[in-house]
Order: structure tokens, then C-alpha cells, then sequence
């Protein structure tokens, strides 16, 4: 995979991580006048999730989805949590950052991390057909 093809992928991952958010948002704004807060959070949620799922696997990285693919999916959440959560405790507790602005940082920390576990969910072989690749470059460049 070309540098340009990564760097494609990498865009239409924060375009549909923004796309996911919004639609978040607006699920959870549909469903909060007819449940309780935390019950249109969590339906809202699951359902931004399954179309992150879709978005991820149909537009940016261009492969099928599988019912596995499907059940790994939401380890992507929870590691974007994760680091999320860890980096905004070390922004606010240990760099002294603004409680306003810190979770925006710990949110950009932690696009590469999330990007790179939905590829690896998403498009299995990806990264060892790609270190074959570069392999096989170095060798024929010396030979």
C-alpha cells in the first residue's frame, strides 16, 4: 500500500469519526425527549457504533464486512476510551492543562491508536502484507 493510499485511509477515517460523532449526536438528541438520558445515550451509542462499523469497513478501508470483523469492532471503542480517559488524566493532572481543552487534545492523541486497531480488525493481513512489501523492496533494491 502507497503512502498516498495510507494517508487516503487515514483521512476517511477522522471524516467518518466526525460523521459518527455527529450522528451520535443526533440519535441521542432524537431518542432523549422519549427515554431516559442515559438509555438514549446508550441506544445512541450502539447504534453510532454499528454505523461506524459499516462506514469503516465500507468506505475507508474498502473490505467486506464479517460477522467476526462485527464482533471485534467495539474493541475500537474501548481502547479510544482508554487512552482517551489515561491521557486526559495525565493532561490535567500532570501537564496542568485546561479541563476545557484537554479531552480534545487526549481525543487527537488517540486517532492513530484507534485508527490502527480498526485496520487490523478491519482489513486482517493488512500490515503483514505490507511489511512483505517493504521486504521485498529492500531486496530487489540491492539486488
Amino acid at each position: 500500500m502507497s503512502r498516498r493510499d495510507q494517508l487516503g485511509q487515514i483521512f476517511r477515517f477522522a471524516l467518518v469519526g466526525g460523521i459518527n460523532t455527529g450522528t451520535f449526536f443526533g440519535i441521542y438528541l432524537l431518542l432523549h425527549p422519549w427515554m431516559p438520558y442515559f438509555a438514549a445515550y446508550s441506544l445512541a451509542f450502539v447504534l453510532a457504533m454499528i454505523g461506524s462499523f459499516f462506514m469503516n469497513t465500507y468506505f475507508t478501508y474498502r473490505t467486506r464486512p464479517t460477522w467476526k470483523k462485527f464482533l471485534l469492532f467495539p474493541l475500537t471503542n474501548v481502547t479510544n476510551y482508554v487512552i482517551q480517559s489515561a491521557g486526559l488524566y495525565a493532561l490535567v493532572t500532570w501537564a496542568g492543562m485546561d479541563t476545557r481543552i484537554a479531552p480534545l487534545v487526549a481525543a487527537v492523541v488517540a486517532i492513530p491508536f484507534t485508527f490502527l486497531l480498526s485496520r487490523k480488525i478491519l482489513v486482517p493481513g493488512a500490515a503483514r502484507a505490507e511489511e512483505a512489501q517493504q521486504v521485498g523492496a529492500g531486496a530487489s533494491s540491492r539486488g
